[in-house]
């Protein structure tokens, strides 16, 4: 039997927490929040409490489970229940109320990710392998795993901040110190509605929109000051990869194979477009990609200058060139130094940098993601395909076409 139940309702009835449902029909993705689907078939337990609850925060799943496993008023032992193919160990358990809990991150302990057109699904087990003790020839137990899924519905928001969140994947904002609010969004090629899906393959581009919110203060504009993706919402995880750095250089766009570039003219001074090809990271199986941007303002009427700064790579002239400001602001990214404290925070993993002379407003790190990207390349063709295939049918056919006519004038003859 499988159990089913929204992670936000988790003190709500048993009996809506714990509705039966058939084994491998999950209920319908009618819910705006995270939920769970536990398969406890293989227990069979007589107890009226269920043996496995399920979590499923935001970036983690919590599984508590009753060590009366069974229903038979006979306690496991919390040794010998683990989670995930990694067969993690629990983080902590109550003898007063004879619990155990596992704390672990979503792609932590051996789970899996399986994307859906509704949902990011991630499915780890529990484990349960009693070790033989007292007598080695008898055993009072078997050994028992019972599957666990969370569900992500992909077109909301989950936040630990909100109450009941709602949860789109590709975007995030955030407050900073001053109370301005940050952002990062996914937008269509045409930059005038968000993205609807964060589902990519490579050979197509990012249109990514960050802007902050100006009420009720002084005019503002805004930079983005280094961006990095990782295959992990941690950002100290590895790989890593910045494609803005150096404040405000788009380094990306150096490379042969990229055309990565800041959209001029901005459509106002709090709003900042840049454009990214997709990547992903070489031999990492999830296909998952996070992009964590520092964002930060400074005055309106203040002019660019090395540190505050958007800067392209031109291929065609070989130069740099700013979104606004003169061209000497970018002249650092050419050298990658701008300024003894120019570098980002990330770059090859030196701290914080120290504050600028003229210290920004407001700044914050805003997280964008998961992004999916498929391997397949988008609207191109490889060599040889469908119009190299069609040229040599052509000629095939003028070939046979010389032929026939030549045996036809053999014979006239």
């Amino acid at each position: 039997m499988g159990a089913a139940y929204s992670s936000w309702g988790f003190l709500q009835g048993e009996a809506e927490l714990w509705g039966v449902q058939s084994l491998g029909q999950p209920p319908a993705l009618s819910q705006a929040s995270p939920w769970a689907w536990v398969d406890v078939s293989q227990l069979q337990a007589a107890s009226p409490l269920h043996p496995v609850s399920v979590r499923c925060q935001e970036a983690q799943l919590v599984v508590t489970v009753h060590r009366d496993l069974f229903g038979t008023g006979r306690l496991v032992r919390a040794a010998d229940l683990t989670l995930g193919t990694a067969a993690c160990l629990a983080t902590a358990q109550s003898a007063a109320e004879n619990v155990v809990t596992f704390v672990a991150g979503l792609h932590e302990c051996g789970s899996t990710l399986r994307v859906t057109p509704e949902a990011l699904i991630y499915t780890t087990s529990l484990n349960y392998s009693p070790v033989r003790a007292g007598n080695p020839v008898v055993i009072r137990s078997s050994p028992a795993v019972v599957p666990i899924e969370c569900h992500y519905p992909r077109r909301n928001n989950v936040s630990s901040h909100a109450i009941r969140p709602t949860w789109a994947p590709f975007r995030s904002t955030l407050s900073s110190e001053e109370k301005l609010l940050f952002s990062l969004r996914l937008m269509d090629d045409d930059w005038r509605t968000e993205r609807a899906s964060a589902v990519f393959q490579l050979g197509e581009v990012l249109h990514v929109q960050a802007a902050v919110s100006v009420e009720n203060h002084v005019p503002l504009r805004l930079f983005v000051d280094s961006c990095r993706a990782t295959p992990s919402p941690d950002r100290g995880s590895s790989p890593q990869y910045a494609f803005i750095d150096f404040s405000g250089c788009m380094v990306d766009g150096q490379l042969d194979d990229a055309t990565s570039t800041f959209i001029s003219p901005r459509p106002r001074p709090d709003v900042l477009q840049f454009a990214v090809d997709v990547f992903k990271f070489a031999g990492d199986s999830s296909n998952l990609l996070y992009i964590t941007c520092h964002l930060k303002v400074s005055p309106a009427d203040r002019a660019p200058d090395p540190l505050n700064k958007a800067c392209s790579f031109h291929k065609a002239s070989r130069l740099w060139a700013p979104v606004e400001g003169s061209r000497a602001v970018c002249s650092c990214c050419e050298v990658r130094s701008c300024g003894v404290t120019g570098q980002s925070r990330w770059h090859r993993g030196r701290s914080r940098r120290a504050l600028p002379p003229h210290p920004t407003l407001g700044e914050a790190e805003v997280m964008l993601g998961p992004l999916l990207i498929h391997g397949r390349l988008a609207g191109r063709h490889p060599a040889g395909g469908a119009g190299g295939h069609m040229g040599l049918g052509l000629a095939v056919a003028a070939v046979l076409a010389a032929l026939l006519l030549a045996a036809l004038g053999a014979l006239a003859a």
